[in-house]
């Protein structure tokens, strides 16, 4: 018994007639686009071409791969087999984006599309068989619908179960359809090498037993009973059995295209003044926000496309730091219009479509109110935002701590609701001032006055070395206002931009207490003295 339901477990079940769509190299295609290579070259095997992930080869084209080049090869490997490779690192939401539209041409044909792996798609056979006569007819309409959207060599193989379909299109040969006879799919399979079990789950260590117990084909690792593999190689086997004997019972599962929530208002004729444009799409927002609240939604990030009378389009992506209401969209609609200036009401050309995407949205129960009315934190977005509405987008920043040496370099401000860039914080930044950090940052430096117990000012030479120890300090940088140093310790020099004579900079800092008790960051730059800081 508990035989019986370990084989259930393993997926036993009647293989469903299914049709895999493969366009090959595609992470090459897509990748190659993207960096500006012809496809046509791609395809004609004129280009030499490989994309790296981790260091090693994830796909190549067929040029290179008639160099040796092979999935798996480290780069310098690949390199020396094939002196002319081109090497691109793989972008995975490049290659996912591009392959969007191949699914959508799918979808346009037949509903129920899977997305197996980028380049690979699967679908139920049966439908499409019926609507187009016969599974060639639909195969030969699929590849008509694709070679209009520019994707001229994909294959297209169809067979009982998805595992023998994938393998009927990916097979090499001239054909762009291979059909497998219902119930032909085990035959088929028979004499393909067991390496083709590559990519299941377990494959790793049972392909290699496999070829040690003398199994080298699919046909012969299925001749062997279902129970015994099972026993011995345990559920994963048993998943890789089935497949190998054409009784895949894996089901096609169609994706859930994405909903597109958004809101479009056309104006005829144009609009071309803002007051305008953002009146008339006061009642779209309302519309927009209330749909989603129907479905029980919010929306925290939003695209505004601006279309122009001219056929011109300004996009651009608002972030919210609560969620979006009805007001807040037409905000971010009146400050894209402006281009940052709050007091602008008239535009170069007219305004004839404002489209609102909804790029973000999250459950509404997440943000409801509490049960004591709202927060402190509510009511502080509420205020900048209502302040925000009052002097513009940029007349209200928020501020985070990004990368640079001196403390004032650290400091990134964006406006509120926008993501706040931490660009650099995590390099490594050598020269820069150490913890702990002072607490209070001047935004612009003060000019002081560092002296010698004689009252002639400290210099630092280029290998670093001070004229004369500091002694004295002047808050205000006048002589007269001299007074003594109780400690110091410096220099740190530090040397930016060597290479470039025009930007070259060349900076000293010191860390000194004065007679009261005052800490200060200093810096000395061109024999001129200043603070960057105070430690309070």
């Amino acid at each position: 018994m508990a035989r019986g339901r370990r084989a259930g477990a393993a997926g036993r079940s009647t293989p469903v007639r299914s049709m895999v769509v493969w366009c090959p190299d595609w992470p090459v295609v897509a990748m190659a686009r993207a960096e500006g290579v012809a496809e046509d070259a791609v395809l004609a095997a004129d280009e030499f071409l490989a994309v790296i992930e981790k260091g090693l080869v994830y796909a190549c084209s067929a040029a290179a791969r008639a160099d040796g080049v092979r999935r798996g090869l480290r780069i310098r490997e690949a390199q020396a087999r094939s002196p002319r490779l081109r090497v691109f690192e793989l972008d995975t939401a490049v290659v996912n984006r591009a392959f969007e539209p191949v699914i959508m041409a799918l979808e346009e044909l037949s509903p129920g599309v899977q997305v197996v792996r980028p380049g690979t798609c699967a679908l139920r056979a049966r439908g499409p068989a019926r609507f187009y006569g016969d599974e060639e007819g639909a195969a030969v309409a699929f590849l008509a619908r694709l070679a209009e959207i520019g994707v001229t060599d994909a294959r297209i193989g169809i067979a009982d179960g998805l595992f023998a379909a994938d393998h009927a299109a990916r097979l090499p040969g001239r054909e762009l359809v291979r059909i497998v006879p219902p119930g032909g799919s085990g035959d088929f399979l028979a004499p393909l090498p067991v390496g083709f079990l590559g990519g299941l789950e377990g494959a790793d260590e049972l392909i290699p037993l496999l070829g040690r117990l003398g199994i080298h084909s699919l046909g012969e690792f299925a001749r062997l009973p279902l129970e015994d593999v099972q026993s011995r190689f345990g559920d994963d086997g048993a998943r890789a059995h089935l497949k190998a004997s054409g009784r895949d019972g894996q089901p096609v599962v169609p994706r859930i295209p994405p909903e597109v929530r958004e809101s479009v208002s056309e104006f005829e004729p144009p609009l071309d003044r803002i007051d305008q444009v953002t009146f008339g799409i006061r009642a779209a927002a309302d519309l927009f926000v209330q749909r989603l609240s129907e479905s029980r939604l919010v929306c925290t990030g939003i695209r505004v496309e601006l279309t122009s009378e001219r056929g011109q389009v300004r996009e651009r992506s608002w972030l919210h730091p609560r969620w979006f209401s009805s007001s807040d969209v037409v905000d971010r609609v009146r400050w894209q219009l402006q281009g940052g200036d709050a007091i602008e009401t008239a535009l170069e050309s007219g305004i004839s479509r404002v489209r609102v995407i909804a790029e973000a949205v999250d459950a509404s129960a997440k943000h409801e109110t509490g049960l004591w009315g709202s927060g402190s934190e509510e009511r502080v977005h509420h205020g900048m935002a209502r302040l925000q509405s009052m002097v513009g987008h940029e007349g209200v920043l928020t501020a985070t701590i990004g990368g640079g040496r001196a403390p004032g370099e650290r400091i990134r401000f964006a406006p509120w609701g926008d993501r706040v860039e931490a660009s650099g914080a995590g390099a490594p930044w050598p020269g820069s001032l150490p913890p702990p950090l002072p607490s209070t940052v001047f935004e612009q430096p003060r000019v002081v006055q560092v002296a010698t117990a004689e009252g002639e000012p400290v210099e630092v030479s280029a290998r670093g070395e001070l004229s004369a120890a500091p002694a004295l300090f002047s808050e205000t940088g006048a002589l007269h206002d001299l007074r003594p140093l109780s400690a110091w310790a410096g220099p740190w020099p530090t040397e930016e931009r060597w290479w470039d004579a025009t930007a070259h900079r060349r900076v000293d800092r010191f860390q000194v207490v004065d007679d009261c008790g005052g800490a200060w960051l200093l810096a000395l730059e061109n024999h001129r003295w200043r603070a960057e800081a105070r430690y309070d």
